[in-house]
């Protein structure tokens, strides 16, 4: 079985110069024809696949500068007018018209890239006129006898190679699309799961911000059978005279090392971002007491554990203010508003402290 690695280089490579694919694919069909034709001595067919070998060359060149709409209408018209040709001098039973079919996939694949919005009406006139062209031929040249009339066995030659191009044609074009279509949808699933978590995520540190945070707590307060809990209202001390000390990338640093200190030392906790340098915890299942010693570790932990930024070494602190969950709040934003308030005080008052009771002043 081929490594899937392998088959999505080679499927990756295929969508993104099917283009390219397509005129190589066809100049060599035409190589052929100009082959067949010249030991079948069908001379104007000759010189006819000579020119189309040509063509086809000048569109490959048009392919690696971009123009696609001159090779889409190249395509189209070659094919179109070598049918014709093909089916006046040779008949319609040596298949000629089976490359009529072909190009069905490569209009609509092509047509839905170059043509936009209301101009996709183009692709539905370009198949309506191949069909009626077909429908000319069969009518036409059903019973009229060919100019040159081919053994047997090449014509039968032809007919085969002539729906072999048909087949390929249908089947690569539609693996072509079934590939980029599967792509695109595993591309906008993955799109849409970072658009939610960047919903519900802040960017910097990877925390939940206030709309991934409140409905937590508010579940929890929902939750009669178990809604104790309390929540750290942390804030590092003096983070503009770090930015202005150090630069705003080192204190991006800064909140981005403290923040995984936070997620590492308080595991099983949901951790917030709340805004600038605020970071909320919520711990569920911890009494007052528990939780004070937590915080205190915590504070204690961060003084000791400088962020490096560029071999320097940041030293910062956090003023936490504490509260547990108490019948009196009916939000989340009141018990949030109350942890704050002491955070704020401990920040009048020393700062690098734990603040987990009201006081006076």
């Amino acid at each position: 079985m081929m490594n899937k690695s392998v088959f999505d280089r080679m499927m990756h490579f295929l969508v993104h110069n099917s283009n390219f694919a397509t005129v190589v694919v066809m100049g060599f069909v035409h190589l052929i024809l100009l082959i067949f034709m010249w030991g079948a001595g069908v001379t104007p067919l000759v010189q006819f696949n000579i020119v189309s070998v040509i063509v086809y060359l000048f569109c490959s060149i048009l392919c690696s500068v971009g123009f696609m709409l001159p090779v889409f209408i190249s395509i189209i018209l070659e094919v179109t007018a070598y049918t014709v040709t093909s089916t006046y001098f040779i008949g319609l039973r040596c298949g000629t018209y089976c490359f009529l079919f072909a190009i069905v996939p490569i209009t609509i694949y092509f047509g839905c890239f170059i043509f936009k919005g209301a101009k996709r009406w183009i692709i539905v006139v370009l198949l309506l006129l191949n069909f009626t062209v077909f429908s000319f031929l069969y009518v036409r040249f059903g019973n009229a006898e060919p100019v040159y009339d081919m053994a047997p066995g090449a014509r039968l030659a032809l007919v085969l190679f002539s729906s072999f191009v048909m087949i390929f044609a249908t089947i690569f074009y539609n693996i072509v699309h079934i590939y980029s279509s599967e792509v695109e949808v595993i591309s906008l699933e993955q799109q849409n799961k970072q658009l939610s978590a960047d919903a519900h995520e802040d960017v910097l540190t990877g925390l939940l911000n206030r709309r991934g945070f409140l409905p937590v707590v508010e579940k929890i307060m929902k939750d009669t059978k178990n809604s104790r809990f309390c929540i750290a209202f942390c804030d590092i001390d003096n983070f503009k005279r770090i930015n202005d000390s150090y630069g705003h990338d080192a204190g991006d640093e800064v909140l981005r090392h403290i923040a995984g200190h936070i997620r590492k030392e308080m595991h099983g906790c949901d951790i917030c971002r709340w805004g600038g340098e605020e970071i909320i915890i919520l711990m569920k299942d911890y009494e007052m007491d528990t939780a004070r010693e937590r915080m205190e570790y915590l504070r204690h932990s961060i003084e000791l554990n400088p962020t490096i930024f560029f071999n320097k070494r940041i030293f910062a602190t956090i003023t936490i203010g504490l509260e547990e969950n108490k019948d009196i709040y009916l939000k989340p934003e009141d018990v949030i508003k109350h942890a704050d308030s002491r955070m704020y005080y401990g920040k009048q008052h020393g700062k690098n402290i734990v603040v987990y009771e009201d006081k006076e002043g």
